[in-house]
């Protein structure tokens, strides 16, 4: 083999590997967008079920129901064995492995739905985690009634009291010398 025949095999090696790892990256939108598709995911269903699919038992004509099913095939959702069409978990796993899990990083290790899940063990990120509070809650130097400051912090915490008072232990938030209010500490 010629030294430019091997060179051109190489080039197409390594197009069709990125094609394939392309691909796999992207069949999530596939498969959404089949499932998007009333009549597809109304399919889809029997398939998993084991139900019978013909056009009486879907109400789909003949020449609608092959493009969904060959559709679910193509995408890797059904395959057919034997004769019979069944659910294939192939793709998702694929679509799995494909995508590594995304670890939070920062504070947001420490939220679940933008609300505080748990306070870290580290004094450095809980501070970090309370100036972020802060931050979002408050105006430096706006002073504001207890019932207020609960108000600006039930978004961040189910327990406000706890919240405030780590604010306040940390000097980010403050009480006022007449103690009828609190205010965001101006750093």
């Amino acid at each position: 083999m010629s030294e430019s025949s091997r060179s051109e095999r190489r080039r197409n090696e390594s197009t069709g590997a990125r094609q394939r790892a392309h691909s796999e990256l992207n069949a999530w939108r596939r498969i959404v967008g089949i499932l998007a598709n009333d009549d597809a995911r109304a399919v889809y269903a029997r398939i998993v079920l084991g139900e019978a699919i013909d056009e009486g038992s879907t109400g789909l004509r003949s020449r609608r129901l092959g493009r969904l099913i060959a559709d679910l095939v193509a995408s890797g959702l059904a395959e057919e064995r034997d004769g019979v069409l069944v659910a294939s978990g192939e793709m998702f796993r694929a679509m799995l492995a494909a995508e590594p899990v995304q670890r939070a990083t920062g504070i947001d290790r420490f939220l679940r739905d933008g609300r505080i899940d748990q306070y870290p063990a580290s004094a450095a990120e809980r501070r970090e985690l309370l100036e972020w509070v802060v931050a979002e809650a408050f105006t430096p130097g706006e002073e504001l009634d207890e019932p207020a400051v609960n108000a600006r912090l039930e978004p961040f915490s189910s327990d406000v009291a706890i919240l405030r008072r780590h604010l306040v232990d940390h000097e980010l938030l403050e009480r006022t010398p007449s103690g009828s209010s609190y205010a965001a500490v101006v750093r």
